[in-house]
């Protein structure tokens, strides 16, 4: 995210003002929710003292017709969040090429191979398993995916993920997939009413990457967490990723 002006600043603080999120989710213009969200994203960083450019939106556009799309990508969002390859393989080829992309689903390993041309990042291997499937097929491929690993901090039972335990006990196999160039940590948190509830498991996903760092000499800069309703909560503690969509796009079609 390019650095804003004074007037741009202050331009989306009054928009932010006088529309909530919710609210703005049923306005008809797609840049006017965008430019609330980067709004927010800009006083989230600023309460917590970073830098809002340090801090990336990806637009959530999976269940959104193209037409959405090229409306977020012509108001200036760069980058779109898929969760479904056979869907972003019929969409993509229909945005300007020059649209990124980025996986944020579980991805399947018989989709393996589709996806990986199609993403820039892959927010969510949630296995050794799948790790070891994509590190197979990037090295027949020839490619060197850029991914994050997902983890479950919460421990719901309907969530995939690595339980934070079982990430450290495998770490090191993690470490030895050479293709793989694991960049962060990436988290849903359980579904709650009010944004704070979020923030607890933001402190451990934050708290888990700095272990991490210490105990394997490494380094781990991508923090994936927060969404449409707890993204500001997340900036504040840390997240370096934020996956926007309902925000952004209204509801999924």
């Amino acid at each position: 995210m390019a650095p804003w002006s004074p007037a741009e600043l202050l331009r989306t603080a009054l928009l932010a003002e006088r529309c909530d999120w919710g609210k703005c989710a049923d306005m008809g213009d797609i840049g006017a929710r965008l430019e609330l969200v980067r709004a927010r994203i800009a006083t989230a960083a600023e309460k917590s003292q970073r830098r809002a450019e340090d801090i990336r939106l990806i637009a959530v556009s999976k269940k959104q017709d193209a037409e959405k799309v090229r409306a977020a990508w012509d108001a200036g969002q760069p980058v779109f969040g898929e969760s479904r390859v056979q869907e972003a393989r019929v969409k993509i080829p229909l945005l300007p090429s020059a649209v990124r992309w980025q996986f944020i689903g579980h991805l399947q390993k018989n989709k393996i191979r589709h996806a990986l041309p199609l993403f820039e990042l892959f927010h969510s291997v949630d296995s050794l398993a799948l790790a070891q499937d994509m590190e197979r097929i990037a090295e027949e491929e020839g490619v060197r995916p850029r991914v994050l690993l997902e983890v479950n901090v919460a421990g719901e039972g309907s969530k995939i993920g690595f339980a934070p335990e079982k990430l450290r006990a495998e770490m090191e196999a993690l470490l030895r997939l050479g293709r793989l160039e694991i960049e962060g940590l990436m988290t849903i948190p359980p579904l709650a009413p009010e944004a704070e509830e979020s923030r607890r498991y933001f402190v451990a996903l934050r708290a888990l990457r700095d272990e991490l760092e210490r105990e394997f000499a490494l380094k781990l800069p991508q923090l994936s967490m927060g969404m449409s309703g707890d993204y500001e909560i997340a900036i504040e503690e840390g997240a370096t990723f934020v996956r926007v969509g309902t925000a952004i796009f209204g509801g999924r079609s």
